[in-house]
């Protein structure tokens, strides 16, 4: 590698994205999203090389010191192509967008996602990780930019043609719906496909790796509920116990990391994000309302704790993320090593609480030991037990707080603070903690304070003490469930009024009068190649869900049926869509469950 010791930082010094800032100094001289960019690359008739991640994100990381901090790929980019940088986590349009064509070109998709574009944006090359050079699995980063500067000089208009008709192709394909009616047939597809892929041995769905999916927890907890079907809730449960006892939970620190690259949950992709923990303390404070399980508090409680202590704001917003790696090493941070423990506790407490979070000599991670809870029975542990480990686990987490921790992205943004919001506001009510309810009343403060304009337009992303970008349809639509979250548990007639009229504002901005449903940005937003409108549910719910679902219970306590007409109308837009395949949509479905329609 020619090492970069570049000490005059590139157009990123001056924005405020802790990834764009990561990236300042790259030898890559990096434009921003924006005007210049694109006049440039017009100007002098050359591709776009886009490069889209976030901060917490270990891939990114990785392409980064391998080929961003290199000069030669740097000599590449810069002599070849115009290249931009975008945090995914402050232009998700920009993400949906380019993401829609990695997924439709490649049928996958991830971060990085590197993409090559016409000087007017339009995408005719795409991928994720690119190593620097060619390997048996991946063709490198410097082959491919050297074949695509190739291509650009010997066949530009050929390229500019297909990337029209890639265009053409997504908008036809992609971005459009057929119609049609969803009720109880799709629902319970949707519960048999859960039961069916269900992992009964480790829990979860499928095979590795697993991701905690909440929505399929809620459907499976509310319907089973609703239809004394025992099956659903034992699946959820299974689930939700497996989830806590593998590495995927931090139990010495708390809060869930992203996903699990192995079936038995054990090793995480060790990055916490605030929408995870979120989503995840709905489903088990769910999970202690309708099993009446206490261990499911207790777990709930565990995750706010870690939320309060990692990932609040002295104002009482919500940072975004904590890293993968620490000193460049991903989960450095959450690992032990077995001689390390005795160190620290001695002979006697630090075999037991070896012993009890399986800590070995040969380790479980590359030499190192995740603590984790697999094959215990959470239900026949002793108090006294439980007593002694929680006193042991203190010493570790203090001992733990001394070395160098992950990097945490202290961006707040509306739309996952809006879930947290809706998280505490649910929870406190369901839990009974009067705390919780204060907390997300403040967060909502934080966000109407500093991430509304004076003529009550939202904006998306507070960071380094300025608020910018124009609010999505994800920010509405999530601070809009948590406004009535809020009313729920503190019956606060301010939160009702300004959830009806943040939903007011949604339908003017976001509203597709042609077809129906909610694009992802507003009419006075940045026009983009493409619009983006879509209903499916991932690891973040999809504004059009969450929208759907608020617009349903609004008018349940309003008694509007111009809510239930605008719900009903995305619900049949949708849905021939959500007849495909109903369990990519889970979170609709719940009004089907709730017979909100027939």
């Amino acid at each position: 590698m020619n090492v970069n010791n570049n000490k005059t930082p590139n157009k990123l010094i001056h924005e405020k994205s802790p990834y764009l800032l990561q990236h300042a100094y790259n030898p890559v001289q990096w434009y921003p999203w924006g005007d210049e960019a694109f006049e440039k690359a017009n100007r002098e008739d050359k591709p776009i090389f886009l490069s889209i991640g976030y901060s917490t994100c270990h891939w990114c990381h990785v392409m980064n010191e391998e080929s961003f901090e290199d000069e030669e790929v740097a000599e590449l980019l810069n002599k070849y192509f115009i290249p931009i940088k975008v945090d995914r986590e402050e232009r998700p349009d920009i993400d949906e967008v380019y993401m829609t064509f990695a997924q439709a070109l490649t049928g996958s998709g991830g971060w990085p996602l590197n993409v090559f574009t016409t000087p007017d944006g339009k995408p005719f090359y795409t991928g994720t990780y690119f190593p620097k050079k060619s390997s048996y699995r991946y063709t490198g980063l410097i082959e491919i930019l050297n074949k695509m500067n190739d291509l650009w000089k010997k066949s530009k208009n050929e390229l500019i043609e297909e990337s029209n008709h890639i265009l053409n192709a997504i908008e036809n394909s992609y971005l459009t719906y057929s119609k049609g009616k969803v009720g109880k047939t799709e629902l319970d597809e949707a519960i048999e496909e859960l039961k069916n892929t269900f992992d009964r041995i480790y829990g979860g769905f499928g095979r590795r790796p697993k991701f905690p999916i909440p929505q399929n927890i809620f459907l499976l907890l509310d319907y089973g509920a609703k239809n004394n079907d025992s099956e659903s809730v034992y699946t959820a449960k299974v689930t939700l116990d497996s989830m806590y006892k593998g590495g995927i939970f931090d139990h010495i620190g708390f809060g869930f990391c992203r996903y699990s690259v192995d079936e038995k949950w054990l090793v995480p992709h060790f990055e916490k994000m605030l929408y995870d923990n979120a989503l995840l303390g709905i489903a088990y404070s769910k999970a202690c309302h309708i099993t009446r399980e206490e261990l499911y508090k207790e777990i709930a409680e565990k995750i706010y704790e870690f939320v309060f202590r990692d990932m609040t704001s002295d104002e009482g917003g919500f940072y975004s993320a904590l890293d993968a790696d620490s000193e460049g090493v991903e989960g450095k941070f959450y690992v032990w090593d077995y001689d390390e423990i005795i160190d620290i506790l001695g002979e006697e407490d630090g075999e037991f609480i070896s012993s009890f979070y399986d800590i070995t000599k040969s380790g479980n991670f590359e030499g190192k030991s995740i603590p984790n809870l697999i094959g215990k029975d959470l239900y026949f542990i002793d108090k006294e037990t439980f007593k002694r480990v929680e006193s042991i686990r203190k010493k570790l987490f203090d001992y733990r707080e001394k070395r160098v921790h992950p990097h945490r992205d202290e961006k707040i943004l509306t739309s996952w603070n809006g879930l947290m919001i809706a998280s505490l506001a649910y929870s406190g009510r369901i839990l009974k903690k009067e705390e919780y309810i204060t907390r997300a009343e403040k967060a909502c403060d934080f966000i109407f304070n500093n991430l509304s304009r004076e003529d009550g337009r939202l904006l998306s992303t507070y960071s380094k003490g300025e608020s910018y970008n124009l609010g999505l349809l994800p920010d509405y639509s999530f601070l809009i469930w948590g406004l009535i979250e809020l009313y729920e548990s503190t019956r606060n007639e301010n939160y009702l009024e300004k959830a009806l009229k943040l939903n007011e504002d949604m339908l003017k901005l976001f509203w597709d009068n042609k077809n129906g449903g909610l694009f992802l940005y507003g009419n006075d937003g940045e026009k983009l190649v493409i619009r983006p409108k879509s209903i499916y549910d991932g690891a973040i719910p999809s504004g059009n869900s969450i929208g759907t679902l608020n617009m349903m219970k609004l008018f349940k306590l309003t008694d509007d049926k111009s809510l239930k007409d605008k719900a009903e109308e995305i619900l049949y837009v949708f849905g021939e869509e959500i007849n495909k395949n109903p369990l990519s949509y889970a979170y609709i479905l719940s009004l089907v469950l709730d017979e909100y329609v027939e």
